[in-house]
């Protein structure tokens, strides 16, 4: 008798990794349930099924995303934990700035305007990366570091607005704001 192969379980674990890889590629834009279900190959219906509502779809995705960018981080790093913060934070731009995390900050501007729009579901799902990514930064400043959530918000500013001007074009300026800080390298 020919073995049936079945199809792994549709669960909210398996369809995320799909999803993400969709929003990646396409951007929210295109974040409708059918071209998602579509990515997924299930249904709107199932989609809704397993989140409840596009907006808590949108942001179990948005939290995965925020995920999978600090696990890239992580191996990029490889572990290795900085000696200052100013090691920290050369370390986290050079990576930010490499072309597998592209599609990362593609979509992370995206949600910026998207929130300071007003768009439904943008702002939570932004609070929602922001606390994943400070908590991940938190675990990236130096051992005996006076006051690591503190740190971790300066370096997340610092990195905001880095990669910001760099998205615009103001590459020098984003440099000299970061020679100014005393943390970047001359």
């Amino acid at each position: 008798m020919a073995s049936l192969s079945k199809k792994p379980a549709m669960t909210r674990e398996t369809l995320l990794p799909l999803l993400a890889r969709h929003v990646l590629a396409h951007g929210l834009g295109q974040a409708s349930l059918r071209p998602l279900a579509k990515a997924a190959g299930t249904s709107d219906r199932m989609l809704l099924y397993h989140f409840g509502t596009k907006e808590a779809l949108i942001t179990a995705l948005l939290g995965y995303l925020a995920q999978a960018y600090a696990t890239a981080l992580d191996a990029a790093l490889a572990g290795e934990r900085a000696r200052t913060r100013g090691q920290a934070l050369a370390r986290i731009l050079k990576y930010a700035r490499g072309e597998e995390m592209r599609p990362f900050m593609q979509l992370w501007w995206e949600i910026v305007a998207g929130s300071a729009r007003g768009i439904e579901g943008y702002r939570p799902a932004a609070q929602a990366m922001m606390g994943e990514l400070l908590g991940w930064l938190e675990g990236q400043m130096p051992e005996g570091d006076p006051d690591p959530a503190g740190g971790a918000r300066y370096l997340l500013t610092l990195i905001e607005g880095t990669m910001m001007l760099s998205a615009i074009g103001h590459e020098a300026s984003a440099r000299d704001g970061l020679l100014a800080s005393g943390l970047a390298p001359a």
